[in-house]
Parts: structure tokens; sequence; C-alpha cells
């Protein structure tokens, strides 16, 4: 297990064919004022990859750019929603299709309210994944060991977390109900882009 750190752009090749793990951290959580500053990506072969963008970055990226928006490789999240706007909004590419494990967790253990990666890794995987770092500076010039690592592990179990979690919503035949949330959470970004961030649009009210 290695994570590998690139500035501006993923390097040509570095990835198996097949679903990617995807993630990004930003300056906080207002996609259009708190810049992208890493995204983060891993074909579950065993290593993470790190791509920081620099303050004033133009975000050219044609390497992760085709990656994220090639329609032939899943793209794994936890809470995609805010992913795929962010890099919507920085890199012009819809990194679809989509898995979100946040939404899958919701839609099965419905015994907890506890969606968080931390507590899935924790029950479906039996390991433990430090959070620490997930307020820290990610804009900072110089990213610590600790961030690095932090970001790395966001991504580095979402290929199991898929497996497991495959099985729940087949067993409940809950995975058609999924696929359709999947398929949504694009448009549910670009709601958020668009300004409706925290309004149901399905609400009576």
């Amino acid at each position: 297990m290695t994570v590998h750190f690139h500035e501006e752009d993923l390097p040509a090749g570095v990835l198996a064919p097949g679903p990617v793990a995807v993630d990004t951290e930003t300056m906080g959580l207002i996609t259009p004022r708190d810049r992208l500053c890493v995204v983060q990506i891993s074909d579950g072969k065993g290593d993470e990859h790190l791509v920081r963008f620099a303050a004033g970055s133009d975000y050219a990226a044609p390497n992760l750019r085709a990656v994220l928006a090639d329609p032939e490789r899943l793209k794994l999240y936890h809470f995609g929603r805010f992913d795929i706007a962010a890099i919507k909004y920085y890199l012009g590419v819809v990194a679809a299709p989509v898995y979100c494990t946040k939404i899958a967790s919701r839609l099965i253990r419905t015994y907890t309210d506890r969606h968080g990666l931390k507590e899935l890794v924790r029950e479906l995987l039996g390991q433990d994944i430090s959070k620490q770092q997930q307020s820290s500076d990610w804009g900072n010039p110089v990213l610590s060991d600790a961030q690095k690592d932090y970001a790395a592990s966001d991504v580095r179990f979402l290929h199991a977390l898929r497996t497991e979690l495959n099985k729940r919503l087949e067993r409940e035949g809950r995975m058609e109900l999924a696929q359709a949330c999947f398929d949504f959470l694009p448009h549910r970004a670009e709601l958020d882009l668009a300004g409706w961030p925290e309004i149901d649009i399905f609400s009576h009210m």
C-alpha cells in the first residue's frame, strides 16, 4: 500500500481499468467560495493517488479529467453529492457513473443514524480510520504526512465497502432503488451548484 502524491494532474497510465474510488479536499463546504485543493483516487489495487492543486491553479489536469469523465468507469464516493459538485465546478467534468457508500448505507443500515465513513469502515470491514485531519488547512503549500494519510484513507476502503453494502442491498431487495439514487446524484449536485443546496424541491412546502 503506497500513497502517491502528484501536483496539478494524475500521471497517465497509473490506474488499472475498472471502478475508481474518488474523494476531494477543499477549503470549506461552500463550493464556489472554497476552492478544490486535492483529489484522491484509487483503483482498489492497494495504492492511492493524491492530486494537489495550488492556489491560482487553472485545473487543466487532462489525465485526471479523462478518468473522471470516462463513462465506462464507475466512480465510488462517500457523500458523492459534495465531491461531484466540486469536481464539476473546478474541473469542468461530470464524474459519473456513480456509486455512493453513504446513500447505500442509509438505504440498508436503517437500524442506525451513524453513516459516516469511520463508522462504516469499523462495522463492515473491522478497521479503524482517523478523522483527525478532516478540518485541517488543505490549501497549505506543504501538506503534512498526516494529511496525506488521511486523504488516502478516504478512498482506501470504498471498493471493499461497495462489495459489503451490495450484499445487503441485494439481500433486502433495495439494489434497484439504490441505483436510481446513484443515477440522480449528479443532478442533485447540479441543483446544489445552481442555488438549491438546502431546498428539497420534492417537498410539499
